[in-house]
């Protein structure tokens, strides 16, 4: 058994499609845009955005810490650039505990990603 990937779900797909493979950079792997979802190259397991029904039953799933680090050689570098691309950061990078660099940011359906350097 191996991790194929790991699932986030929008409210917006064209807006979705657009941060992820436009602003984050992330290479598409595959779309079905007429089911709207999206599988992203994030260099291992693929990052999956997946479009919900406005109103629907699974509406609870947008917006929500999503448990997913990208990480990144350079935090300080990618944070100054994405953040002049317009992605909304909690704070600046900050050193953790255990040695590693990191921050929060949001997708446009709201939810929380972190960096991580």
């Amino acid at each position: 058994m191996k991790l194929f990937g790991v699932r986030i779900f929008v409210d917006d797909f064209a807006a979705a499609r657009a941060f992820y493979a436009d602003t984050l950079g992330l290479p598409v792997a595959w779309e079905m845009a007429d089911h709207g979802a999206l599988g992203l190259d994030a260099g291992g397991p693929q990052l999956i955005v997946e479009a919900v029904p406005v109103g629907g039953a699974d509406r609870d799933l947008v917006g929500r810490f999503v448990g997913v680090s990208l990480q990144v050689d350079d935090i300080a570098a990618t944070h100054a650039d994405l953040s002049a691309r317009g992605v909304a950061f909690d704070a600046p990078p900050e050193k953790q505990d255990w040695g590693g660099w990191l921050t929060h940011f949001r997708d446009p359906a709201g939810n929380t990603l972190t960096l991580l350097g």
